[in-house]
């Protein structure tokens, strides 16, 4: 490792930012750095000045407009967030098994719910069960939005790294609170397109959907596949998912506004669709296609979205976080992801990694996704 060209770097990239100070710094590495990881981090503090440094091991690294999937690297991003309130913090699978209340967290992690606008989180997948943290930390702090991505590493073996400030941990996770006069907005984007109309779940039984509009659900489907064009028919065929909304008071339901998770089968006797959720009776749900070219179509019109409604707003740069079943693996070439934001963006800074798993917002409440793209932009509240 060439520690003095390590902190010249990290000096020159100090440098070129406009304010006086570094508010926070992220910073991604490909598993070669595993053995050094401890000693870069304390180079990139001393050197970047930076106050606090987060992050997290990936196979596949985010830098601006590129995605560096499999030569490996380092990315360090500095940012200066004005007037912002941030604090690290670090959580195991022991902290998940002891939360028994809606309180705990805010105990534990010493942040109260008023004084945080969002959460910035890197997770170990293998060392904690990111399903189970979730659910209670969203008890403690919804409807304060959570980013976020679940860290890759060696494989096969099952060893990731998650870095606060000069630490190695390779167990539990990390999180940033974003409090003060600055918040995280962004753009959750599964990579489906909806197909057919909304439709309203009248007979459930835990994952299983039985009836939809009081028919069999597995007709609706059918019949949803069938009014497709030919072309959009062979689109579909290995590539339907189901989107549940999650905020039914809504006048109108569009992109954006549904989970999405997997249709795992479906039984045309019976009429029974399985999904890989629990969906309730009453709720509005509406089929979806997944392939490159919705998941391009999704991408920009969400981003889209979130340029028009950030109108006017400062910006002080953003973190992308993409599934690992994204980028060449999906598109057929790389930085897919990484230059549509730039495109609608033009952020001074971007970084990011390629994850395990994706955590952002639906509506007011925290998910954990496959095959999304999440982009959290920090931003003046």
């Amino acid at each position: 490792m060439d520690e003095d060209g390590l902190a010249d770097w990290a000096r020159r990239l100090r440098a070129r930012l406009p304010a006086p100070e570094v508010s926070l710094g992220l910073v991604f590495m490909s598993p070669k750095f595993f053995p050094h990881a401890k000693a870069v981090l304390e180079i990139l503090r001393v050197h970047g000045r930076i106050p606090l440094l987060a992050g997290c091991s990936s196979s596949g690294l985010v830098a601006n407009t590129e995605e560096i999937e499999s030569a490996g690297g380092l990315v360090l991003a500095l940012y200066s967030l004005p007037g912002a309130k941030l604090k690290g913090v670090r959580f195991t699978q022991e902290n998940i098994e002891e939360a028994d209340d809606e309180h705990y967290w805010q105990v534990e992690t010493g942040v109260a719910q008023k004084n945080v606008n969002a959460w910035l989180t890197f997770i170990d997948p293998w060392h904690l069960d990111a399903e189970s943290w979730l659910r209670s930390w969203n008890k403690n702090y919804a409807p304060v939005p959570v980013y976020g991505g679940l860290a890759s590493g060696n494989l096969p073996e099952p060893l990731a790294q998650v870095y606060l400030d000069g630490e190695v941990y390779e167990d539990g996770g990390v999180a940033i609170a974003v409090g003060g006069d600055v918040t995280l907005a962004g753009v959750i984007s599964q990579g489906c397109t909806p197909i057919g109309e909304a439709w309203t779940l009248t007979r459930v039984e835990q994952n299983l959907i039985r009836h939809i509009g009081n028919r069999p659900a597995y007709t609706v489907l059918s019949e949803t596949v069938s009014s497709l064009s030919p072309e959009d028919q062979r689109k579909a065929q290995n590539n339907l998912f189901i989107g549940l909304v999650i905020n039914e008071y809504l006048e109108d339901f569009h992109r954006g506004d549904f989970l999405v998770r997997n249709l795992i089968g479906g039984d045309p006797s019976s009429g029974v669709l399985a999904v890989g959720a629990l969906p309730r009776m009453g709720q509005t749900i509406q089929f979806q296609r997944r392939d490159a070219a919705a998941a391009d179509e999704d991408m920009n019109e969400l981003l889209h979205r979130a340029k028009a409604e950030l109108a006017g707003r400062a910006i002080y740069g953003g973190c992308l976080f993409c599934c690992n079943a994204r980028g060449k693996n999906l598109f057929g070439r790389t930085s897919h992801d990484a230059a549509l934001v730039q495109e609608h963006f033009d952020l001074a800074g971007l970084a990011g990694f390629f994850c395990n798993g994706e955590i952002g917002p639906v509506g007011e409440k925290n998910f954990l996704h496959t095959h999304t793209a999440a982009l959290a932009l920090f931003v003046k509240k």
